[in-house]
């Protein structure tokens, strides 16, 4: 029987991922008639028909899912060796694909990328925003090596380098009634209407909780798909939110009067934030080095937050 090849496993992942012959040729870089025959040797190698192919397009097979988690692991693991070995022999080198919170992200990640340089010229990274569950989702399928998320990010597969600690901060419109007060306390949002992003982000659990704790009311008929947009409604009057100390400081200070932020007394909120990948990637040295990075980088421009290690 013949061996399947990494590159017919890494052919048959392609086609998972894109659902399409020619999309899948283009991401591996072959023809498309290339691919398809690579497919076909390795159905013959394992004797087992894993891809469905018609005029609804391009699926796997019952058994070329279970192939296709397989190949993705046997991948996974050819990748960590690589990435040992050249860690081990160079250090923080080559390219990392980095996932990161939207929420987060933009607000840090200016500040930390020109000290990466600085300290590691030979390191590239790839950046891609999105929604925390989704960053997790892609993690779990080796679309990215590494994350830069809010805390906990739970299972066995992965390890964790805490960062920091953030508050989160009360923000209201310019002309809300509780403006006037010099001592906010929980209690005084009893009945007040909080705005949330939606159930993707881990905020939105945050906020919830907050609610739950103080009487506030959550709104339901209103979810932000970002942070510029719970500002915006904030500043329109359509209710109070909680923000991230690192976007207030980015994107609210020193920035006009329509929304202001306070501290509530008695409470600290924070959310944590570090830094996840996959267990056997085999590059823990080089994240490591990254994470002391952006602890640096977060202790000279933020005593505001609170680094963890």
């Amino acid at each position: 029987m013949a061996t399947p090849t990494l590159k017919q496993l890494q052919f048959l992942v392609a086609i998972d991922e894109t659902a399409h012959f020619r999309r899948a040729a283009e991401r591996v870089g072959v023809t498309q008639p290339s691919l398809s025959a690579q497919i076909q040797n390795l159905e013959l190698a394992l004797g087992v028909a894993l891809v469905e192919r018609g005029r609804g397009g391009v699926r796997l097979t019952q058994v070329g899912r279970e192939v296709v988690t397989r190949a993705r692991g046997i991948l996974d693991d050819v990748q960590s060796l690589v990435d040992f070995a050249g860690a081990a022999r160079d250090g923080v080198v080559g390219t990392i694909r980095l996932g990161a919170k939207a929420t987060l992200g933009p607000y840090l990640l200016p500040h930390v990328v020109g000290a990466l340089h600085a300290r590691h010229p030979d390191l590239r990274i790839y950046i891609r925003e999105d929604a925390p569950r989704v960053l997790e989702q892609d993690l779990a399928r080796g679309e990215h090596d590494v994350i830069l998320t809010q805390l906990p990010v739970t299972g066995a597969d992965y390890t964790t380098a805490r960062l920091f600690r953030e508050p989160l901060m009360l923000a209201l419109p310019a002309d809300h009634h509780l403006i006037s007060r010099d001592n906010l306390r929980p209690e005084d949002l009893a009945g007040e209407q909080v705005l949330s992003l939606s159930p993707a982000y881990h905020l939105h659990d945050q906020i919830t909780a907050i609610c739950q704790q103080t009487g506030a009311l959550l709104a339901r008929d209103y979810e932000g798909t970002s942070l510029d947009a719970l500002r915006q409604m904030v500043g329109m009057g359509m209710g109070i939110t909680f923000l991230p100390a690192l976007y207030v400081s980015s994107e609210i200070e020193g920035r006009g009067a329509e929304v202001v932020v306070r501290r509530l007394k008695g409470v600290r909120m924070m959310r944590s934030v570090g830094m996840v990948w996959r267990r056997r990637a085999g590059r823990d040295a080089a994240y490591l080095q990254i994470a002391d990075v952006i602890r640096d980088v977060v202790r000279k421009s933020w005593p505001e937050l609170t680094l963890e290690s």
